[in-house]
């Protein structure tokens, strides 16, 4: 084939750190015999290099850089096919299966998006730690007098540190494990992960920022600078809700596709998977409060859901976001508390005392959040409907 036309924002669209560059196309084919559908459905998927397998420079250029916020060890492209003859191309698959196709690489990198900003939040959480440690600043008690003590010791400076880590933990928790249901292949697990890809996607993208953005905070003016890498961490991690498809797209698809327009199939799946671990923690005295709390925040959001699934179609996804929001926590609650239980069924006391710590700051100060988020949902309100449009100005 030979492709016309432009792709936009393509990460590494150019370089010259490799041989060759593969580029994934999604083109309309031009030949009306074919009948293919209008819109998205009547796309097909082409592969088209840089270089041909002769050797030759494919019509493929770069017609222009963009100047990015962060990932600025990446050259985004807007890139031109076809200022020639066209790009050669070679499709993939039947014709207008495009979007299909392409959906097989797509629900990968959206894990992908969620480990990159799951890493990028541990990066700073862990410099968090080591400038805590280092800088002195205050004194627990003025009445105690003595020198200043390492801001780890305060209190709001301990809140921050603890928030990195049940965000970057929690996320790298989250998108192992569906890495892990990616590998198994099984129907039962399919069935998992494309109910939690959305999840995988955006809950680091939204929550891995929100630690960068702690990790600055914790660095004081320091890190608003570039002495630090914090800041850059923060800059890096922002592309991630967008990319992939917006945390918002995702929350309508986990909302609609995967729950109310569903059979209910994998909704069901994944609470029998979470109260197997309730059923466990109920048998660990130090985790039994853990257990109560996330049967109680799981019945809280099935009882939100079937109250969506009598909205109209019209309202169902004002508070999309703010549903995938909570249901994010819940399945982070329960990553954490599966992994305590994990530690501790070999003993009486957990391997790593930093888990109990960790799961249980998630479950005393996180997971009441959530229950918040879908009290709002379950309001039905049409303050975002009802809003003039000239109240934009």
């Amino acid at each position: 084939y030979r492709l016309v036309g432009n792709k936009m924002w393509i990460s590494g669209g150019d370089q010259d750190a490799s041989e060759n560059i593969v580029h994934l196309v999604l083109a309309k084919i031009v030949d009306e015999s074919r009948n293919l559908p209008e819109g998205s459905k009547g796309i097909s998927l082409f592969i088209v290099p840089k270089r041909l397998p002769d050797g030759r420079r494919n019509d493929v250029s770069v017609a222009g850089l963009n100047h990015k916020l962060g990932y600025r060890g990446t050259a985004n492209c807007l890139l031109n096919f076809g200022e020639g003859e066209g790009a050669i191309g070679w499709r993939v698959g039947e014709p207008g299966q495009g979007l299909a196709q392409m959906f097989m690489m797509m629900n990968e990198a959206r894990i992908s998006v969620g480990m990159a900003a799951s890493a990028l939040a541990y990066r700073g959480y862990r410099q968090s730690i080591r400038y805590a440690r280092e800088r002195t600043q205050g004194r627990i008690s003025s009445a105690t007098g003595g020198p200043p003590v390492p801001i780890i010791a305060h209190a709001d400076v301990r809140h921050m540190l603890v928030r990195q880590k049940v965000y970057a933990e929690g996320g790298i928790a989250l998108c192992l494990y569906c890495a892990r249901l990616v590998d198994l292949g099984e129907e039962g697990a399919e069935m998992l992960l494309a109910l939690l890809t959305p999840i995988a996607k955006s809950w680091p993208s939204e929550f891995g920022p929100a630690a960068n953005d702690l990790a600055i905070q914790v660095h004081g003016g320091y890190g608003y600078t570039r002495d630090f890498d914090v800041e850059q961490l923060w800059r890096d991690n922002r592309l991630n809700a967008i990319h992939e498809g917006t945390n918002g797209i995702q929350a309508i698809d986990l909302l609609g596709r995967k729950l109310l327009n569903s059979d209910g199939k994998a909704f069901t799946l994944l609470l029998e998977q979470i109260d197997t671990t309730i059923a466990k923690a109920r048998g660990i005295s130090s985790s039994l409060v853990f257990g109560e709390s996330l049967a109680d925040f799981w019945s809280h959001l099935a009882a939100v859901l079937d109250d969506l699934k009598g909205s109209a179609a019209t309202e169902m996804f004002d508070d999309a976001t703010q549903f995938m929001r909570a249901f994010g926590h819940g399945i982070v609650a329960w990553l954490w508390l599966d992994q305590v239980v994990a530690s501790t069924a070999q003993g009486s006391s957990p391997l790593d005392e930093g888990l109990t710590y960790a799961c249980r700051y998630f479950f005393e100060s996180e997971l009441p959040q959530a229950h918040g988020w879908l009290s709002i949902v379950a309001k039905h309100s049409d303050i975002v409907r009802a809003i003039p449009e000239g109240v934009f100005r």
